[in-house]
C-alpha cells in the first residue's frame, strides 16, 4: 500500500497531473475567448417540409405523399422533418422516362454528429447493386441564396444565369434485373443545403460544417430525386444525360421554393446572433 501511495506522489506524476490539468482548463479558457462554439444550437425551418406548398411546384404535380410509419425506421432515419414525394412533369410525354419523380427531402439541425445518409449505402442495404458513381454539374435558376464562397456575387434570380451546382450521380441495379437489358439500370442523384450552402457530397458537407467552429448553429439538408417513366415493358429509367437534363429542370423549381419558404436565411441568423 505504502508503494502505491509513493508511486502517486512521485514528483514525475504530480507534474504530469499538474500540467494536464492546466492544459484542460487552458483549452477551455481558449475556447471561451475566442468565441468557438463546440456544442451548436437547432436552427429551425422556416416553415416544416410537410407545409411545401405543393402548388408552387408547377409544373410538377404531386400525386402521392409517403409517410414512414415503421418507427425503426424513422429512428433510422434520424429526423422527423423530412418529406417523401411521387411527382408527375405534366408536360412530359407519357411514355417519357422522365415522367416521374421521386423526390425525398430531410432536414437536421443542432449537434450534428449524424452520418449523413446517402443512397449509396440505404439502397445497396434495401438490395440493389451499386454500379457506378460520379460527381455532376447542375445548371440550377432561380436560386437566391449567396453561399460563403460566392458572397459578393450576383444572385443568379437577378443576372438570368443559372447557378452551376454540384449533385451526386449513383448508378444501381435493382433486385431480380436483367443485366443485359440497359433499363433496368437506374440512376439516383442527391445534394446537401448546409449552413447556407451547397455541397455535392457527403464528404463536402461533412468539411462544410467542420468548418463552422466559430458559428452558434448548425444544419444540413440532403435533397434526393430519381426519375423514372412506364412504358409497354414496365418501369424506363433515363440514361446520365436525360437524367441531368430533368435534375435542372427540377431543381430550378424545387430548391428556389426551399430556400425562400423553408431552410434557414444563414446569413440572416448569423448576423443576428
Amino acid at each position: 500500500m505504502k508503494s502505491i501511495i509513493r508511486q502517486y506522489t512521485q514528483p514525475a506524476f504530480l507534474i504530469c497531473v499538474a500540467v494536464l490539468a492546466i492544459a484542460g482548463v487552458s483549452k477551455e479558457v481558449v475556447i471561451e475567448w475566442s468565441g468557438a462554439h463546440l456544442k451548436k444550437e437547432p436552427l429551425p425551418l422556416k416553415k416544416p417540409l410537410a407545409m411545401l406548398d405543393a402548388g408552387a411546384l408547377a409544373p410538377y404535380e404531386v400525386i402521392n405523399k409517403h409517410k414512414i410509419a415503421n418507427k425503426d425506421i424513422l429512428e433510422q432515419l434520424g429526423t422527423d422533418e423530412y418529406i417523401q414525394w411521387e411527382l408527375i412533369d405534366t408536360e412530359a410525354g407519357k411514355l417519357s422516362s422522365m415522367r416521374y419523380c421521386s423526390l425525398f427531402i430531410t432536414y437536421y439541425t443542432g449537434n450534428l454528429d449524424q452520418v449523413p445518409h446517402v443512397p449509396e449505402e440505404c439502397y445497396v442495404g434495401g438490395g440493389s447493386q451499386r454500379v457506378a458513381a460520379e460527381s455532376v454539374s447542375l445548371n440550377v435558376k432561380g436560386l437566391v441564396e449567396v453561399s460563403a464562397k460566392d458572397a459578393g456575387s450576383e444572385p443568379a434570380s437577378e443576372s438570368g444565369v443559372g447557378k452551376q451546382i454540384k449533385a451526386r450521380y449513383v448508378v444501381f441495379l435493382g433486385q431480380g434485373s436483367n443485366m443485359w437489358r440497359t433499363n433496368s439500370k437506374y440512376g439516383v442523384l442527391y445534394l446537401f443545403n448546409t449552413n447556407g450552402a451547397y455541397a455535392g457530397s457527403r464528404t463536402e458537407a461533412r468539411a462544410i460544417m467542420g468548418g463552422n467552429l466559430f458559428g452558434k448553429y448548425s444544419y444540413f439538408s440532403k435533397v434526393e430525386w430519381k426519375f423514372y417513366g412506364g412504358g409497354p415493358a414496365g418501369k424506363v429509367f433515363p440514361d446520365k444525360a436525360e437524367a441531368i437534363r430533368a435534375s435542372e429542370k427540377l431543381l430550378s423549381v424545387v430548391l428556389p421554393v426551399m430556400e425562400r419558404d423553408h431552410w434557414p436565411d444563414w446569413a440572416k441568423a448569423n448576423i443576428d446572433d
